[in-house]
């Protein structure tokens, strides 16, 4: 199943990315350069979902149009897709 969240991505003063995912909460991840912080925020975002997936009543999100994200001048928004493969016996 393919899931995609957007992600804010923000340049911190000494130059590494932090990203965090408005739709789900305390996911964040970050790297040294933009690329480093996307495939860290992609594992983040795999691994949150993962786990709410594993809850016994599962509650993802909606997702929120790009547009009404809040944002900071230089900020970079960036749609995040996850595929997580499912198999026998994955929910018990």
């Amino acid at each position: 199943m393919n899931f995609i969240y957007p992600a804010v991505f923000r340049k911190k003063e000494d130059g590494r990315y932090h990203a965090y995912f408005p739709d789900l909460e305390c996911c964040e991840a970050s790297g040294d350069t933009l690329d480093d912080a996307i495939d860290n925020a992609n594992e983040a975002a795999r691994t949150w979902i993962s786990v709410e997936l594993e809850e016994e009543d599962p509650n993802l999100p909606f997702v929120t149009d790009p547009e009404d994200i809040e944002t900071q001048e230089g900020d970079e928004i960036r749609n995040i897709s996850v595929n997580i493969r499912f198999y026998e016996g994955w929910d018990e």
